[in-house]
């Protein structure tokens, strides 16, 4: 690795002296670093001023990463850990384990803007969404239920909506590589006066590594802005997506080492992957309006309405699934804040949310990919609201304390049409549940903050968890919940970012997943599990930004995780697993990135990310084992005619061609665990903006 280091940087300085050694490029950019503003609150905040363990991934550092996954992005933030088992079967988790989402994403709440993501039962559809659509992504980590109800994990909030534009832009960008990928976008941005639009496509194509790993995604996104008035504003978001990926399954460790690109085999009981066709389609159509006003100068309110509807199909190897889900729900909230000569700032929020969710489920035999006999098929309705408050006070710009509460409610009900049909829904109402949360900051210098904050944590089945592939309803799973205790230090300068913080959240009454000797999945409360953890995150410019010399900036990201969670009273199936370490948790991971800019618009970025061991069963008898993945890309950022921006670019992902698994199969029978990712492979492309 460190001869293909050395080889670029030299060729890159041949380019440099022998074709562009006529003067200096004025459209260099060196501007520092802006400074880190979240959209957490509804009235935005400096990153050193927020007592939350968050952290922002902007523009700039997407750009860096391959266009056609969220994954190495997603993973430069310590306790963060996305999953790809195979391509488009996404799994994220925020301080904790992947029990709950083998096969998805849940028990984190994802907001787009003002609009929820999440549906009503706490299922999210993340891989159906183009990562080129996101303009900054925000992770907020650990129970953030005074904002934004029922989680125990995290929050992420993405922002759709592009940069304000003067008047027209056009964008657009091509990328080929290994395995047959093919990932287009293409956008148009306009501005009149007051009024803004975008609208972003994009296409992707795969054919994968192992057998059975096609992916084919269509998308398409449009946003809006009006600012009908100096104190109103309407603004909108759609998109469409078209998904269909294959999925082959898990291998055994023997399969695993001796031919990692197999897809499931079949066995005297079960059929293949690839006979059965295993894969999802995923299509959903998703609408949302929303409208801000500044009432008077202190006093603010925004709602926002949306909708979703999801056509889903799964033929698996036991069974065929169809879902076809509707989502409706509101949120709104008033913001009120007032001043006192600047020694005290204050702001107090007062909102509600509001989501309901309808889910037809129909199960099949699978013959060979095509449905078969029906074996089941139920309607399914979740409904959560929660009303919430939150009050933050600033005193004398140093201290920050805030108070937040939510009362969350959810229900479901269920109706079986066959085999056994049911008149009416059974209904089905949880506990309503206080969700506080008590967090200070203080500002020990300038640079300098503390921060502090406890909170509770709470969060109620999925409708994927209540109805699985065993075609019954779950009607004694209970919600897990937990309280969450942490502490850190934030030092911000024009330079350096650090970020250090300790924390520690006892869940309770965990909802994992287990997997019968028939092949079929369900969901049991088990125990619970100790968290406790320590995350570092460094951001540090070694060259700051100039504009003269041959390295015009240099800077280095640093993120480590280091996870000390196990089981408590942790019992299933007659077994205590009570001590051992938490299923699917690596103990240690590191990811580092280094990011070099040149004269004349050149670029190179290296991220190297290390990967423990992970547990692979809870009796942790089965282990994978730890990786070194190394990523790269180079690119040329011209500037033409003063007006058209073009990049050329070039990648490599898995420099090292480690054997791993980017997404293992955890508790799974007859020991599938392992699901292989790509070795080395190559991406290209280019784009331009206009």
């Amino acid at each position: 690795m460190n001869h293909f280091f050395n080889y670029f940087i030299v060729a890159l300085l041949l380019i440099h002296c022998l074709g562009f050694a006529q003067g200096q490029d004025k459209n260099d950019s060196t501007k520092t670093t802006e400074e880190v503003v979240i959209q957490a609150y509804p009235d935005k905040r400096k990153l050193l001023d927020s007592p939350l363990s968050a952290f922002v991934i902007d523009k700039k550092q997407l750009q860096y990463q391959p266009s056609y996954t969220l994954i190495p992005a997603i993973n430069t933030v310590a306790g963060v850990r996305m999953e790809e088992r195979s391509p488009g079967s996404y799994r994220l988790s925020i301080r904790g384990s992947l029990l709950r989402s083998p096969f998805g994403v849940r028990d984190v709440k994802i907001y787009m803007d003002d609009f929820v993501l999440t549906d009503a039962s706490g299922n999210t559809y993340l891989q159906s969404i183009d990562p080129g659509s996101f303009n900054k992504i925000e992770i907020l980590k650990g129970p953030q239920g005074s904002l934004f109800g029922a989680n125990t994990g995290g929050v992420v909030l993405i922002n759709p909506f592009p940069k304000k534009a003067d008047t027209t832009q056009l964008s657009g960008s091509i990328t080929g590589g290994s395995y047959g990928l093919i990932h287009q976008k293409a956008s148009v941005q306009k501005r009149f006066k007051t009024y803004q639009f975008s609208v972003y496509e994009a296409y992707q194509k795969s054919n994968g590594y192992r057998q059975n790993t096609a992916l084919n995604r269509k998308y398409i996104q449009a946003t809006q802005r009006w600012d009908y008035h100096k104190n109103f504003a309407l603004k909108s978001l759609f998109f469409y997506s078209d998904l269909n990926y294959q999925t082959p399954g898990g291998l055994n460790l023997s399969q695993f080492e001796a031919n990692p690109q197999l897809a499931r085999q079949p066995t005297s009981k079960f059929p293949g992957a690839v006979q059965q066709h295993a894969g999802a389609t995923n299509k959903t159509v998703y609408g949302g309006i929303a409208h801000e006003a500044f009432i008077t100068s202190r006093l603010r309110h925004v709602i926002s309405v949306f909708a979703t509807h999801t056509s889903y199909t799964n033929p698996f190897i036991t069974n065929y699934e169809t879902r076809n889900e509707n989502t409706i729900g509101t949120r709104t909230y008033l913001e009120l804040s007032g001043k006192n000569e600047g020694a005290i700032n204050w702001k107090w929020n007062l909102g509600t949310e509001w989501q309901k969710t309808f889910s037809g489920i129909t199960d099949y035999g699978n013959n060979f990919g095509n449905p078969d006999t029906i074996q089941s098929s139920n309607n399914l309705t979740a409904r959560q609201n929660f009303a919430f408050t939150q009050f933050s006070a600033t005193i004398k710009q140093r201290l920050i304390v805030e108070s937040g509460l939510s009362l969350n409610s959810y229900k479901y009900a269920y109706q079986s049409l066959y085999p056994i049909p049911e008149p009416s829904y059974t209904q089905r109402q949880f506990t309503a549940q206080l969700m506080p949360r008590l967090a200070t900051t203080y500002k020990l210098r300038e640079d300098l903050a503390w921060r502090a904050s406890v909170s509770r944590g709470y969060s109620a089945p999925t409708t994927t968890e209540l109805l699985p592939s065993g075609n019954t309803i779950n009607t004694t799973l209970e919600p897990e919940y937990g309280w969450n205790y942490e502490t850190g230090l934030r030092y911000q300068s024009g330079r350096f970012t650090v970020d250090a913080g300790w924390f520690f959240y006892r869940l309770q009454r965990a909802i994992v997943q287990r997997e019968n000797a028939n092949g079929i999945f369900y969901y049991v409360n088990s125990g619970g599990s100790n968290q406790g953890g320590f995350e570092f995150q460094l951001s540090a410019y070694i060259i700051k930004p100039r504009e003269t010399g041959l390295v015009r900036s240099l800077e280095l990201r640093n993120a480590f995780t280091y996870y000390d969670f196990h089981f408590y009273n942790y019992i299933v199936d007659n077994t205590n697993n009570s001590g051992n370490r938490v299923t699917g948790v690596p103990p240690v991971t590191i990811v580092s990135n280094l990011t070099a800019q040149f004269c004349k618009s050149f670029y190179f970025y290296i991220q190297h990310s290390y990967t423990s061991n992970i547990p692979l069963n809870d009796a942790n008898t089965a282990h994978a084992r730890y990786y070194n993945l190394v990523q790269l890309k180079a690119g040329w950022k011209p500037v033409l005619l003063r007006k058209i921006n073009v990049e050329v670019f070039a990648g490599v992902d898995n420099l090292l061609n480690e054997t791993y698994s980017l997404g293992n199969d955890i508790n799974a029978a007859n020991g599938l665990y392992y699901n292989a990712a790509p070795p080395r492979n190559y991406y290209l492309g280019t784009a331009f903006t206009f």
